[in-house]
């Protein structure tokens, strides 16, 4: 599974982007038909992180927006959990 980090108006940081990195290899566990993730890190307003994850030919979006991308990070990634147990759910049943 390739991972492609981005930071939208702000510069990198390590740190962001290890846990990044991190979260989304723990996607592979809830979901074997991954091919790609993309994470941005967004900072306007407020601190904004979104997963985007290809699966069987879709994408699946989840984004999340705190006072800190620590927070923002962890929130996306369990509805990201949880999108992704319902989808897996989704194919079984088909």
């Amino acid at each position: 599974m390739q991972t492609q980090v981005t930071f939208r108006h702000l510069k990198s940081r390590p740190e962001l982007h290890e846990a990044a990195i991190e979260l989304a290899s723990r996607f592979e566990k809830f979901h074997d038909g991954i091919t790609s993730t993309q994470v941005e890190f967004i900072a306007e307003s407020e601190s904004t992180v979104e997963f985007k994850v290809h699966v069987h030919g879709n994408i699946l979006v989840v984004k999340d927006s705190s006072d800190d991308f620590t927070k923002s990070i962890n929130e996306a990634s369990d509805k990201m959990i949880r999108l992704l147990k319902k989808s897996r759910e989704k194919l079984a049943g088909l």
